[in-house]
């Protein structure tokens, strides 16, 4: 496909009331979390570029998450999958090696993802509270599994962190706008507002560090951020491809667990919903996921513009690179709807980063609604929230067969800890 460039540049450096700045400043009373803690091994101090010259150096941007890649300081921490249930507000925790729920406590309102933090010491639930003024995060502590006391933040949809480490960058995204904080306490320390990026949610980073890129669900678009200037640089437009996937019927969703395309129809749609970004092991490539497009958008990293289009499943949602870099998992959620129906026709493709080819499929016998989640640290595992059905599913990633745990109301950003890695850049575990 035809690229497009750089649509429009905007301004952006905001402040942050200091209202909010001093309700982050009350999590001080929370010391387990504000206490100095030792870094990640092998990871670099806050405030060095030279944590990211790493991985532009060697091409690889995966390398330091292979599976015998696990941080000294993460060894001790429990081995649990932590999982938001945004509608009945509280936190499952999963046993992996007993697929048992072992414990639960409530969270804030409307948790959604679940984000280590850029040391690996905590993580943090992201209860944004859509369409109130009292969203909060809490903080787990990785090695007890227990919650620390909720630290008041505006509409924390998303969480990410700047790859120096100096700042956690809260996705406020009904605000349409970015709030960096305070790494530990979450204390204000600016915002970049991005008016041009209705339901920003997710994003990745350049292999150098020097820029993210933001997924704008609601206008079919990406934002592009300078890290240094502290703007927005650049929007690109999504094409749409001309078809999409139908969903299956529910005898053919009940076939086994290899997930085989359905009819096509014409995609009349002006505009995607974009929703979680890869970049690829080399850095010159995002992928995008997209809901409505059924696929993933494939973008120049140095020019900022599309590409190709990669086809995957109905209702494309989550991307997760293997183990060994060489593969993304794509999680397609089943349906085109933000709100779907139960036992939809959720799917996992397998893209070969090499080839950029489809390599596996694999389906949930009776339908699903994978959504968002992380590996093992091994890899053989894929934990994904079945969105729609109240249960996760853990995908062996041999050959695709699956189980499911009984969970909360609506399980949204689970992630699985520990994860190998020297740091963690957030979400649900994009660790470097």
């Amino acid at each position: 496909m035809r690229g497009g460039g750089v649509e429009s540049a905007g301004r952006s450096l905001v402040r942050i009331g200091p209202g909010l700045a001093v309700a982050a400043a009350a999590a001080l009373t929370l010391a387990w979390l504000v206490a100095p803690q030792p870094a990640p091994a092998q990871a670099m101090p806050a405030g060095s570029a030279s944590a990211t010259t790493a991985e532009a150096a060697t091409a690889n941007v995966y390398r330091g998450t292979a599976a015998d890649k696990l941080a000294e300081v993460v060894k001790a921490d429990l081995e649990r999958v932590y999982v938001p249930n945004l509608r009945s507000n509280d936190v499952y925790v999963i046993d992996p090696a007993t697929l048992k729920v072992v414990d639960k406590f409530k969270v804030g309102i409307g948790p959604q993802h679940i984000v280590p933090a850029w040391d690996l010491r905590t993580l943090w639930v992201t209860n944004n509270a859509e369409g109130r003024t009292d969203g909060s995060m809490t903080p787990i502590d990785p090695r007890s599994g227990k919650p620390g006391k909720a630290v008041p933040v505006d509409d924390p949809y998303n969480l990410y962190f700047t790859p120096d480490g100096s700042s956690a960058i809260v996705v406020a995204e009904a605000r349409m706008r970015l709030d960096f904080r305070d790494p530990k306490t979450m204390a204000a320390q600016f915002s970049i507002a991005v008016p041009g990026c209705p339901g920003i949610n997710h994003a990745d980073f350049s292999i150098d560090g020097k820029y993210a890129v933001f997924t704008c669900e609601f206008a079919g678009t990406l934002a592009k951020i300078d890290l240094a200037s502290r703007k927005v640089v650049g929007y690109l437009k999504l094409r749409m491809p001309s078809t999409r996937y139908k969903p299956r019927s529910v005898a053919e969703r009940a076939q086994g667990k290899v997930w085989e395309p359905g009819a096509t129809e014409l995609c009349t749609l002006d505009k995607g919903m974009p929703q979680d970004i890869r970049i690829s092991p080399d850095g010159k490539r995002f992928y995008v996921a997209d809901m409505s497009a059924d696929g993933v958008h494939v973008i120049d990293a140095d020019s900022f513009t599309q590409t190709g289009f990669i086809a995957s499943g109905i209702g494309t949602h989550g991307l997760y690179p293997s183990r060994d870099g060489r593969q993304l998992y794509v999680i397609n959620r089943g349906s085109h709807k933000i709100h779907g129906s139960r036992l939809g026709d959720g799917s996992i493709a397998v893209l070969d980063f090499a080839s950029e080819k489809i390599v596996a499929r694999w389906g949930i016998p009776g339908g699903g609604s994978p959504d968002m989640g992380n590996l093992s640290a091994d890899g053989r595992w894929l934990w994904l929230g079945g969105r729609y059905d109240d249960v996760v599913y853990r995908f062996d990633t041999r050959d695709g067969s699956a189980v499911s745990v009984k969970v909360g109301a609506e399980p949204h950003g689970l992630t699985v800890w520990p994860q190998p890695g020297r740091y963690s850049l957030g979400h649900t575990g994009n660790l470097r």
